[in-house]
This record gives structure tokens, C-alpha cells and sequence, in this order.
């Protein structure tokens, strides 16, 4: 399967669970400010790094649904970025709609950069990617503390887009890695 298609599909994964969790929970994410979108997003980054460190986990979610949580999460921080948050959260399908806008956005990042870099992600580690994402974040961290002033760099956005790739990238690694062990059995 070719990575556009690896991309869409763990998209729609993720976009499966976004709207079964508005359907529990409604868009009460859209009450959040940026910069608590940004600290669940860490501790996700952070909780993948450290079962891969530590080689050992405590909680039985998967480090599969960490990097969805990522996605989910950063797509929720790019509709603040634009909306901006509320004290009263979206409709559902507003919160739908703003999700597969922004989804489709960075999918066209993605081929793009994809085509740029030759694929280069594929030779990538798991582990590198969530460093990847751990450095974004602390950049989106920095340009949050400096009121979204950055002198030559890209803003937020950018960088929420690039956490959503890297996660996707290593949740297709991560179903080829479990693909490949159902074959080899």
C-alpha cells in the first residue's frame, strides 16, 4: 500500500474515534485553551518515550492509541487556531467538519513534504519520530509563551501539522511492524 493511502486510511481511524468520543463527550475539548491543548499532546508524546525507554507500561492503552490521541489532539489545536476556544463547546457537526478540513490540509502538507524529502520518514525509528514530535511541541511551548511572536520561524499551525504527520508516520510503521509479525507466524 502506498503512503498516501497508509495515510488516509489511519486518518480515518482516528477520525472514527473523534467522532465516537464528540458522540460521549460532545467538542468539550473547544473550552481549552491553546496551551492546554498543547500540555495533553505533550503528555502523550511524553508517555510513548517513556514506555520505549523504560521498555515497561503500567496503564493497558496501547502506545497506538498515544499517537492517535496526538493526531486527534493536534487537529483539535489547529480548529482552536483558527476558531480560537469558547466557553461553550462546538456543535457536533461543526466539530466534524472543522476535523476533516483541517485533516485534509495536512494530508496535502503531507504529499507535498512527502514528495520533497523522497519518503525519508521511512527509514525513520519510531522513537525518532516521537522525539520529532517532543521537539515541536517544546517550539509550540515557546511560541505560545511568547504570545505567538516568532521573528523567522513558522507559527503553531506549522508545527501541529508536522506532529499530526510524524504520528501518522509512526502509526503506519507501527501497523507494518504488526503485519509483517502476523506473517511471519
Amino acid at each position: 500500500m502506498q503512503t498516501n493511502e497508509q495515510f488516509k486510511q489511519v486518518i480515518d481511524e482516528c477520525r472514527a474515534l473523534y467522532v465516537a468520543k464528540l458522540g460521549d463527550y460532545g467538542a468539550a475539548w473547544h473550552v481549552l485553551r491553546p496551551a492546554s491543548l498543547t500540555d495533553q499532546i505533550f503528555i502523550k508524546a511524553k508517555r510513548i518515550r517513556t514506555i520505549q525507554i523504560t521498555g515497561t507500561q503500567l496503564i493497558g492503552e496501547d502506545i497506538r492509541d498515544a499517537f492517535m490521541a496526538i493526531v486527534n489532539y493536534s487537529v483539535m489545536a489547529l480548529i482552536q487556531a483558527e476558531l480560537g476556544f469558547e466557553d461553550f463547546p462546538l456543535g457536533k457537526e461543526a466539530a466534524i467538519e472543522a476535523y476533516d478540513r483541517h485533516a485534509t490540509q495536512t494530508y496535502e502538507l503531507m504529499v507535498k513534504k512527502n514528495h520533497d524529502y523522497g519518503e525519508a520518514w521511512r527509514s525513520m525509528r519510531v522513537g525518532s519520530l516521537v522525539d520529532i514530535i517532543l521537539m515541536k511541541l517544546l517550539r509550540v511551548k515557546q511560541i505560545e509563551d511568547a504570545n505567538g511572536a516568532t521573528s523567522v520561524s513558522e507559527g503553531v499551525e506549522g508545527n501541529y501539522c508536522d506532529m499530526i504527520n510524524y504520528a501518522v508516520f509512526a502509526l503506519i510503521k507501527l501497523n507494518e511492524e504488526a503485519a509483517n509479525k502476523k506473517n511471519t507466524k
